[in-house]
């Protein structure tokens, strides 16, 4: 059989099977850049160290006496834990609200607990070697000029705090080769019908007649074969890598990540309330520093809201400055308010919580359902 493929006249027996081998070229097959060897050194991806940044902002200090007077969340009522838990029950398709109407609260133990939160949000950048089919497009190749290193491309950041990932070509590092994959034929063999176009009627097992019947198969027609379903026919198949073009484009891809890190401490509570719920509880914002750097807070009342934010900008700090670039961080520290109610109903005591400047409500045990395969949150 023979098949014409971008006006050359190709036999498929001289189309080999599709090989079995990786998906980027080998590294001899690319010709080096200056300043990018690295790529051939290291298995073809690098992450690029971010240029040193100035030191930041000098550490200031705070009246936190000021901070706490102006900052005072609201107590709870038995009023308002009341109409926490019916408002509550009424989300829940299998609670009863006649316990939340008739309890009796014997003790509301309320307690306000700080809540630090460190953002770090970060640029880190990986180059590599990439490559699509050549569609005779403009070739940005060295001979334009000298690629510019990886941190002096400049790019539009998304806004702070929020993640992203973005891929670009580096500028002149476009190299036109055969594709490594069908060595430039464009086509592979078919592996189903071996090149020919034709498998074995699965009607009839190719005997061009069923068994036990003298008429001939109508599938095939009695020929005993079927068109390959892989191949349509043709005996070949279209290469994947190059998109039967032959030839592949290569160039440094450049992807850039944003991250945003988040440390996250809540003070210690003498209350059973879950430390889950808390840490996405809504708050009071009692303070909150945002710069290129932050500094550990060291002097707020509660120690171990100052250890927090020592302990956290150190983790992100050793973390982040080997591979990536801090363009912000954040800092807060949120009032939370939590409230055990203790209640009586129909001669046994139970117990709930109400956390959040929101009144969210986490029930113990609720008295008052009507089946049991419901997830209590």
């Amino acid at each position: 059989m023979i098949i014409c493929h971008g006006g050359l006249a190709q036999s498929v027996a001289d189309l080999s099977f599709e090989a079995e081998s990786p998906l980027a070229p080998p590294a001899e097959l690319l010709e080096r850049l200056p300043s990018y060897d690295w790529l051939f050194q290291r298995g073809g991806q690098q992450i690029m160290f971010p240029p040193l940044e100035a030191p930041g902002r000098p550490l200031e200090q705070r009246c936190w006496s000021s901070f706490l007077e102006h900052s005072r969340v609201p107590l709870v009522t038995e009023e308002v834990a009341r109409e926490a838990l019916l408002s509550f029950v009424s989300s829940k398709c299998c609670y009863g609200s006649t316990a939340a109407g008739d309890l009796i609260i014997q003790e509301l133990k309320q307690q306000t607990l700080c809540r630090y939160r460190l953002e770090t949000f970060s640029e880190s950048r990986i180059s590599e070697w990439t490559f699509q089919p050549f569609t005779n497009q403009s070739v940005d190749g060295p001979q334009r000029g000298t690629s510019p290193r990886l941190w002096d491309i400049k790019v539009q950041v998304p806004p702070m705090f929020q993640e992203d990932t973005r891929k670009f070509q580096v500028p002149h590092s476009s190299l036109v080769k055969e594709c490594h994959k069908c060595h430039g034929r464009g086509r592979y063999k078919c592996s189903g019908c071996h090149g020919s176009g034709m498998v074995r009627c699965p009607s009839c097992s190719g005997a061009k007649r069923k068994a036990k019947q003298s008429r001939r198969c109508q599938m095939c027609s009695g020929s005993g074969r079927r068109r390959c379903s892989t191949c349509s026919g043709r005996g070949s198949k279209t290469c994947a890598t190059c998109k039967g073009e032959k030839r592949l484009l290569h160039f440094i891809q450049l992807v850039i990540m944003w991250k945003n890190s988040l440390f996250e401490f809540v003070s210690e509570h003498r209350l059973n309330c879950p430390r889950e719920l808390l840490a996405k509880a809504k708050g009071e914002s009692l303070f909150k520093d945002e710069n290129t750097a932050v500094y550990p807070i060291v002097d707020f009342p509660l120690r171990e809201i100052s250890l927090a934010s020592q302990r956290g900008i150190a983790e992100h700090s050793a973390a982040l400055s080997p591979r990536a670039r801090v363009l912000q961080q954040r800092q807060t520290i949120e009032l939370i308010p939590v409230t055990e109610v203790h209640y009586w109903y129909r001669g046994q005591t139970y117990v709930y919580y109400i956390y959040g400047t929101d009144h969210r409500v986490h029930v113990v045990d609720y008295p008052d359902r009507y089946c049991f395969g419901c997830t209590i949150i």
